[in-house]
């Protein structure tokens, strides 16, 4: 069912979640491509606002980051990424300028585009403590769920801006069935950027089994240690290999349980008159599932391990979706 008209903003904010799709998308290369520190200062490029390029500029550089030598290829991936960043800031900044001009209108959001501009000032300063703290694993994966939460709550934005969807009258199961399965997938978001972080994509290179086992060697006390020390450079990680066995089993279960809650989730769906809903979410799941197996078998391919952080994103926008169609958005005006 469709409601109201349009509010101010829906085509601006409905930009910025394409946009912060992009981002995300350029976050998962230049993570997985060991760029991270291809600009080894914050915002800038050694010193610069673009890669160094002419004979002074390098000179420059040599100086001033003896320990870092140029990479044009890396410090272009990072630095592109950092220009979609600020873009979309910029783009959130001007949401949040159109709800306050119109916060007198009926039903026109406002805490939301608040919010969302201070997830995005906190996201500048996880961006830089990414290369400051030299890709503490911590800050890192807090940098990605940040990534993630600016996505989502764009695209909840746009959904209460477009003046569609009335609240459903469903049955309250289904509503609880919808918010685990969207905290669940939060959680195989935060686990997925553990792996990253940690460099532990490959620590199982088979399947459905872990080094031929079911229960292989694993290292659980060091794999999640929260307070790993800041200081060295976490490029290629500093975890033995136990602990990042550790790290992509428990990865591999919380699909698992995701996937069960999931299909459970499409099933009720469909049951309850929200066929549509449901095949969408069948249609997330399978491809995010595929691209995980993808990344174990194939060795974890640049193009497939992307894929999977896009798929990630895209699992978590239906969740968003669902949860939004099934009950009244009132929990941020």
């Amino acid at each position: 069912m469709e409601t109201g008209l349009q509010k101010p903003g829906f085509k601006f904010a409905m930009l910025a979640t394409a946009l912060a799709l992009v981002v995300v998308l350029l976050g998962a290369y230049t993570r997985l491509t060991h760029a991270g520190l291809g600009c080894p200062d914050w915002p800038g490029c050694y010193g610069f606002i673009s890669v160094p390029a002419s004979e002074a500029q390098l000179a420059h550089a040599e100086a001033h980051y003896p320990h870092a030598p140029v990479e044009a290829e890396k410090g272009w991936n990072e630095m592109i990424h950092r220009y979609f960043a600020g873009s979309l800031g910029l783009l959130i900044l001007g949401l949040a300028v159109i709800a306050v001009r119109n916060r007198a209108r009926p039903q026109q959001p406002l805490k939301l585009p608040l919010l969302l501009l201070a997830v995005v000032i906190a996201q500048a300063a996880f961006g830089m403590w990414t290369v400051t703290l030299k890709l503490w694993p911590q800050v890192v994966t807090a940098h990605l769920l940040g990534g993630f939460t600016t996505l989502a709550l764009l695209f909840l934005l746009s959904l209460r801006l477009s003046g569609r969807f009335a609240p459903q009258a469903v049955a309250s199961s289904l509503r609880y069935l919808a918010g685990f399965g969207l905290l669940l997938v939060i959680g195989q978001i935060a686990l997925g950027g553990w792996v990253s972080s940690n460099y532990a994509a490959v620590a199982c290179a088979d399947f459905p089994t872990c080094h031929g086992l079911w229960l292989p060697a694993m290292d659980f006390a060091n794999g999640f240690h929260l307070t790993q020390h800041i200081g060295p450079n976490y490029l290629g990680g500093q975890l033995e290999s136990d602990a990042r066995t550790a790290i992509h089993f428990s990865h591999r279960l919380g699909a698992l349980l995701v996937f069960v809650v999931l299909l459970g989730l499409a099933w009720s769906l469909r049951q309850q008159g929200f066929a549509r809903l449901g095949g969408l979410l069948l249609l997330a799941l399978a491809v995010q599932v595929s691209l995980g197996i993808s990344n174990v078998v194939l060795q974890l391919p640049l193009a497939v391990a992307v894929a999977h952080n896009i798929g990630g994103a895209c699992l978590l926008l239906v969740l968003v979706l669902i949860n939004y169609r099934l009950r009244p958005p009132v929990a941020i005006t």
